[in-house]
Parts: C-alpha cells; sequence; structure tokens
C-alpha cells in the first residue's frame, strides 16, 4: 500500500524545460512583467529601491532605470543579468530565479522547501529498501 501525500506531491514532478524552437524565446516582455512585479512587491517605492539597489552594488540605479527595466514597451532597456539578485535582494522576492529555473526545466526550492524535498527523497529510498528486504526475506523463506 502507497501512502500520498497531498500536500508535497507536487514537489516530485519531473519539471521540463521547453522546446528550443527558432524565435521562441525572446523573453524580453516576460522579464519586464517580472520586475514590475518584484517592484510591486517591494516595501518602499522605486526610488528607495534604485537607492538600495545603488548602495548594494556600488553602481548608480535610478528610478528611471527601473521604470524602463519594467516596461514591456522599453524592450531596448532590459535589466541586466547581474543586477537580477539584487532587485530580489532588495525587493526581498525570488521570482527572477523562479521564473529561470522554470524556463530551463528545473524548480528552485529555498530553505524548508528544500528540506521537505529531501526528506521525501529519503523516504521514498526507505520505503523501496523495505520492500526489497522483504522480497528477499520472502525468497529466503522458499528456500528454506
Amino acid at each position: 500500500m502507497t501512502r500520498r501525500d497531498g500536500l508535497t506531491s507536487d514537489l516530485f514532478m519531473v519539471p521540463t524545460a521547453p522546446a528550443a524552437i527558432p524565435a521562441s524565446m525572446d523573453y524580453r516582455e516576460e522579464i519586464a512583467h517580472l520586475v514590475g512585479e518584484a517592484l510591486k512587491a517591494a516595501e518602499g517605492d522605486r526610488y528607495d529601491v534604485a537607492a538600495n539597489m545603488s548602495r548594494l552594488t556600488g553602481h548608480d540605479v535610478s528610478k528611471y532605470m527601473l521604470d524602463a527595466w519594467a516596461s514591456p514597451a522599453r524592450d531596448a532597456y532590459n535589466m541586466p543579468f547581474y543586477q537580477a539578485p539584487v532587485l530580489e535582494s532588495v525587493c526581498n522576492t525570488l521570482i527572477l530565479s523562479s521564473w529561470l529555473a522554470e524556463k530551463r526545466g528545473g524548480r528552485l526550492l529555498v530553505g524548508k522547501e528544500t528540506l521537505t524535498a529531501e526528506l521525501g527523497k529519503l523516504e521514498r529510498i526507505k520505503e523501496d529498501a523495505g520492500r526489497k528486504i522483504r522480497e528477499l526475506k520472502k525468497l529466503m523463506g522458499e528456500l528454506e
């Protein structure tokens, strides 16, 4: 009998990367949307976010740069990749990291989620080992 855990079943789904079809990976608009979502979730306004990003990187980041990065219409001004972890840190989010993991066929697990996934993996190994032990004992009993 296999027990099902309704709370963590999706932890064990195997994500897959999307097919690499020509002209299918222009993510500029998606990234702009995600930057906008991160900025909406931030404590403080865009001026605060820009100031904190400037402090963390040692390079000027302006409110106007954030506006451009968050605008799908300004696709020539996407956020530089090296700014993604800075923006996430300042906005206290993992929206870009999670998106990137999904685009590459993965899934981002952080904190307790990581431990839950590892526990689930070990529980499956334990169940498999128990099943094999029972099978071996059954075979040994038949041989005697």
